[in-house]
């Protein structure tokens, strides 16, 4: 098999197998919020607590995972997803109080880990010369699970009842995974290189695709893999940790990802408020998910070609002015408008930061990196986005302007954060 269909399979097994655990992030909780408060009897305030668990669990364990991937390989970390998140399903349809949801809500979390972070692992290693669009296409089915599914949880929530449904769910869950699981294949366990050019290595194959991995080649073969595809010095994670480009990069997941995250919970309530109807109210949260899922590509393909950090920082700044406006509109079209810019400008940072990490800091120690990186979303995005938010609303009646203010100065440090993300100018040397 050449080398680009086996990178081709790999990448839909990425999709295939993130789709699912997707829905279950971004669709399945919204759906059924309002069954578990009539099951339980609890409010609003226990169910909207549900999402911090599951950043929680993300938070806890995409680290972890970046530095397991290195030693076990990826389609185990890809199968351990499936059986995770399909055995969660489990423990919700039989929970007998909110308690048992909110531990739903963290292994689910956590499950995601062990898809999220092979998968932009495995595509940005088959296709380095396109990283961007790479991981912008494995952020879109990631992005696209809760919009696709949102409407079919409720018939099959109305059509099975809720135990049926989640078993049905967490058997589609696992099957579906781990079938897709085998696809997912770095290109080094598979027999190729990381996407180095034949010209640069030095024992090609007969379709041109060299079985030699560029940190194994000559410092010529190294420098000449670097400048053709843009991918930075292999720096270590403790050599990535003293510079100041990851901590700018870590600053810019919490505030960026705060201002992005909580307009999930924050966009129907404030279509509520301004007299809109439920169904109104709900476009304002459908416009977010839309531009969230169909920005992972678009953004990805597009820095690619224009750089990560002008992609990066013209979303981030746009979504600051979207924030400002947002608060005085009243009418649903603009509200909708104005919060796809938020969600557009949410999906870039998934989507370009992983490409961007492996500028500044190479391909070899990605996942740790990353998986590091991706901490200040876990437990920092979720305390300042929507639990700050519904606090300083509580504080102030229901006054959006403040919160939305706050967000908008997170958008705007954001921007200017991502800029100082730079390849280490004395860096290291690469490890060898």
């Amino acid at each position: 098999m050449t080398r680009t269909k086996r990178g081709i399979l790999a990448a839909a097994g990425s999709c295939v197998a993130i789709f699912l655990p997707g829905a279950m992030i971004f669709g399945y909780p919204g759906i059924m919020a309002p069954v578990w408060r009539s099951m339980f009897g609890v409010g609003e305030g226990a169910t909207g607590s549900v999402l911090f668990f599951m950043l929680a669990g993300v938070g806890t364990f995409m680290f972890v995972v970046g530095r397991w991937q290195e030693k076990t390989g990826t389609r185990l970390m890809v199968s351990i997803s499936a059986v995770v998140c399909g055995l969660a399903l489990f423990v919700a349809s039989h929970a007998p109080n909110i308690y048992f949801i909110y531990l739903w809500a963290f292994l689910t979390g956590a499950s995601s880990c062990f898809i999220y972070m092979p998968g932009l692992t495995v595509v940005q290693r088959w296709f380095v010369g396109r990283r961007g669009l790479a991981s912008g296409v494995v952020n879109l089915f990631f992005g696209i699970g809760g919009a696709a599914m949102a409407p079919v949880f409720p018939r099959l929530l109305e059509t099975m009842g809720y135990e049926p449904m989640n078993r049905l769910l967490a058997v589609l869950i696992v099957g579906v995974g781990i079938i897709a699981a085998q696809f997912v294949e770095t290109p080094e366990r598979a027999g190729y290189a990381a996407g180095l050019p034949a010209e640069v290595g030095s024992s090609a194959g007969p379709q041109g695709d060299s079985r030699r991995s560029p940190v194994q080649g000559s410092q010529a073969a190294r420098n000449a893999f670097k400048k053709a595809t843009g991918v930075g010095q292999a720096l270590t994670l403790g050599e990535s940790l003293r510079t100041r480009s990851f901590w700018f990069l870590w600053l810019t997941w919490g505030l960026q990802g705060a201002a992005g995250i909580a307009m999930v919970t924050l966009s129907v309530t404030f279509g509520l408020a301004k007299g809109f109807t439920m169904e109104s109210a709900a476009l304002i949260l459908t416009a977010f998910n839309l531009a969230n899922g169909l920005s992972r590509v678009m953004s990805g393909f597009v820095s690619d070609f224009i750089g990560r950090h002008l992609t990066l920082s013209s979303t981030f700044f746009a979504a600051a002015c979207a924030y400002f406006v947002l608060p005085h509109v009243h009418a649903v079209g603009p509200a909708a408008a104005l919060a796809a810019v938020i969600g557009f400008s949410y999906g870039t940072l998934f989507a370009v930061s992983a490409p961007l990490v492996t500028d500044c800091f190479g391909l070899k120690y990605f996942g740790a990196i990353f998986g590091l990186v991706f901490t200040a979303f876990g437990f920092l995005s979720g305390l300042l986005g929507p639990a700050l938010g519904g606090y300083v609303l509580d504080l102030t009646s229901g006054n959006f302007l403040p919160v939305f203010l706050y967000l908008g100065v997170f958008c705007i440090l954001s921007g200017f954060f991502i800029r100082l993300v730079v390849p280490p100018r004395q860096g290291v040397p690469a490890r060898k």
